[in-house]
């Protein structure tokens, strides 16, 4: 990435502002504003930066070699930094400001500066200062030390005070840093954004791709390769007229959802040929929805949220919606191109013919005795030439009764859909812990045409950009593995913080140490922990309402309604496929450790009872494997001390675990 113009002072000085207005046109390509006043904004920013740059040469010499970039990219939030000042060895992010300097313009500037520490490679390890200049702002303290995440508080300064203040600053910051900057380099640096997947579905909606939001990062690449290897697949399905289903699989946080939305969004697939992605996670569906007809509401002058939630239903989709309107006629659906995301989360016929009873108030469909996967195959098998179905596979996300898991998709291919084509992943054949153990066969069908294709699989890790090791230690954490995960923790988390704590005051208070800019933090807790309504944390009725949770997820960091706040708490049926930057896990007694081993428990009535059903042991455990893939940046879990006076959180409840977390490698911040 490089900015629109970049030059030292003393360059800057001698160049004409024709010169310069005609090298920051020549890097616009798109803009939303009309021209003239961009032009107008920069002229007046010229003028003032060359005024200030005078009066800094005249108090420092040495600024002569200082560079000033302008316009410079910030791929992940698609907006332009309006100037960088690399001084010595300090980045100084700047935003000019015509009117006052608000709340919202500093948070935008923070996560500016967030954004080139964590993704752009040349800023790493380096002292970033973001400066606010505005009307009618006090100019701000320096601060007394540095801050240990590199990203300095937000500092503003009126346009009158600039270049004294900006001299100030320079020389404050320069005692702390080490090392030189070297303007082209950091200017040509790759820079390698990480985005949440409500970020990429904004940035695909709006009409760019995977490798634009991924840009030179490993999880872009590997992206890019999946995507490519599925409209290959598809391409060779429409040319031989034959029935596909390709099965990709992946770590927590891989990116398989954003895969989806890739190969839906795929401009080579709309010549004549629809797609739509379906999603059995509602809570996916609802955010996603609601994020993009926002999204599409601000950047659209026309037409209404409302509006925008329409159309932009017709390509993502809950799945019970295109089940239920195609599973008792023979309609053939428009859509060629099906992605099922969460695909191992599909329901068992026995479930579904219970739910839909319950909906029929009580009357049992008789002719409801398929599973889910057995109703998808047959409604695209419908189409008389070819078709498609792309199943997503999380390993050991399965967090509810009725979900069927991969081997039903396996016996329906087997018993009836032998004539379709099928792509997988090698570690459908072998099982790993990214498919939770399972395969899709235990034996595979003798006249099957099954072939197996790496790019299928998506290994590394997007989600934790700095720790793509989480989903392998959460996984020796879970299996008791002790030894393994601590060796983890301590060799391999390395910038990605995971502490433990016994007070929930002190992981709030951890939290909002930790959130900068508009990142998001959070509560989340397992839809068990029943017990954690003594502290006000209610999971049975929190986020029941649809709007509930995309404002959770959406809502600007100071509403109460935000996951900010802290006051609602999120399971994992809210966050699954999604995510925030930080989190506290809230850990409960009904998945605890006792004699050394796992301890699975509801809680029913007034008191704690063992689970010892296999399938639901496991899908407890499922749930915490879910909580503890949340985070982007790091984590804490909070496990309550319990209460002598309380027999249903007594000490000896929470005690085993908590000792069993510290002995893992995760530190007690209580200490």
């Amino acid at each position: 990435m490089s900015a629109y113009y970049r030059a030292t002072f003393q360059e800057f000085l001698a160049c004409s502002k024709e010169a310069l207005l005609g090298a920051l046109s020549h890097g616009l390509t798109n803009y939303t504003s009309p021209f003239s006043e961009i032009v107008h904004v920069w002229e007046n920013d010229i003028s003032f930066l060359k005024k200030s740059f005078e009066e800094i040469l005249l108090k420092e010499a040495t600024a002569a070699n200082w560079h000033i970039l302008l316009e410079y990219p910030i791929p992940r939030r698609g907006k332009r930094l309006d100037a960088v000042i690399l001084a010595k060895d300090i980045i100084l992010a700047l935003e000019f400001k015509s009117g006052e300097g608000t709340r919202a313009a500093r948070l935008q500037l923070e996560d500016y500066c967030l954004d080139l520490r964590d993704f752009h490679a040349k800023s790493e390890g380096k002292i970033i200062v973001p400066v606010l200049v505005a009307k009618n702002v006090k100019p701000a303290e320096l601060p007394n030390q540095l801050r240990e995440d590199n990203v300095q508080t937000v500092l503003q300064t009126r346009r009158e005070d600039f270049s004294t203040y900006l001299i100030r600053a320079i020389r404050h910051f320069s005692q702390y840093a080490i090392g030189f900057i070297d303007a082209e380099k950091w200017d040509q640096s790759d820079y390698r954004p990480t985005p949440t997947i409500i970020e990429a579905a904004k940035t695909l909606y709006a009409g760019q791709n995977v490798k634009e939001i991924c840009r030179c990062h490993a999880g872009a690449e590997n992206l890019t390769k999946t995507t490519l290897a599925v409209l290959d697949a598809i391409k060779k399905a429409q040319e031989n007229h034959q029935k596909l289903i390709c099965f990709i699989t992946g770590v927590p946080g891989s990116g398989k959802t954003l895969a989806g939305l890739n190969i839906v969004h795929n401009q080579k697939l709309h010549d004549g040929e629809l797609g739509i992605f379906l999603s059995g996670n509602g809570p996916l569906v609802k955010v996603l929805t609601e994020a993009l007809a926002r999204d599409h509401t601000c950047r659209s002058e026309q037409g209404t949220k409302l509006e925008a939630r329409r159309d932009i239903l017709t390509f993502v989709q809950g799945v019970h919606i295109f089940r239920d309107k195609y599973i008792f006629d023979s309609q053939i659906p428009p859509d060629k191109i099906i992605v099922f995301d969460e695909a191992q989360r599909a329901w068992n016929a026995d479930y579904l013919s219970s739910w839909r009873s319950r909906r029929n108030n009580g009357l049992r469909d008789e002719g409801v005795a398929y599973s889910e996967p057995e109703i998808i195959l047959n409604i695209m098998d419908r189409h008389q030439d070819w078709a498609v179905i792309i199943a997503l596979i999380g390993g050991g996300q399965e967090i509810n009764r009725g979900e069927a898991g991969l081997s039903e998709w396996g016996r329906a291919i087997a018993e009836k859909y032998l004539h379709w084509r099928v792509m997988v992943s090698p570690f459908l054949k072998t099982g790993n812990h990214s498919t939770g153990g399972q395969t899709l066969f235990k034996t595979v069908p003798q006249n099957l045409y099954i072939e197996e294709n790496e790019s299928l699989h998506l290994n590394v890790s997007i989600r934790s950009y700095r720790a793509e090791q989480v989903s392998s230690f959460v996984h020796q954490l879970l299996e008791l593995k002790t030894p393994q995960a601590r060796e983890i923790i301590q060799k391999h988390l390395n910038g990605y913080p995971v502490y433990l704590t016994r007070s929930l005051d002190k992981a709030r208070l951890w939290l909002h140490s930790k959130q900068r800019g508009t990142r998001r933090i959070g509560l989340i807790a397992s839809s068990g922990a029943r017990r954690l309504k003594a502290f006000g944390l209610d999971v049975k009725n929190s986020l029941q309402d649809s709007e509930d949770v995309p404002n959770w997820f959406l809502n600007p960091i100071d509403d109460v309604r935000a996951s900010n706040a802290l006051e609602d708490v999120a399971t994992e049926f809210a966050v699954q496929g999604l995510e925030l930057d930080w989190t506290c896990i809230c850990w409960e007694a009904d998945f605890r450790i006792e004699n050394n081993h796992w301890k699975y428990c509801r809680f029913a009535g007034t008191n704690w009872q063992a689970v010892n059903k296999r399938e639901t042991q496991q899908f407890i455990l499922n749930k915490y494997r879910v909580l503890l893939t949340r985070a982007r940046e790091g984590m804490i879990i909070w496990i309550p001390k319990g209460s002598v006076e309380d027999v249903t959180r007594k000490p000896e409840f929470y005690d085993q675990t908590a000792d069993y977390l510290i002995e893992s490698g995760i530190p007690c911040i209580d200490d």
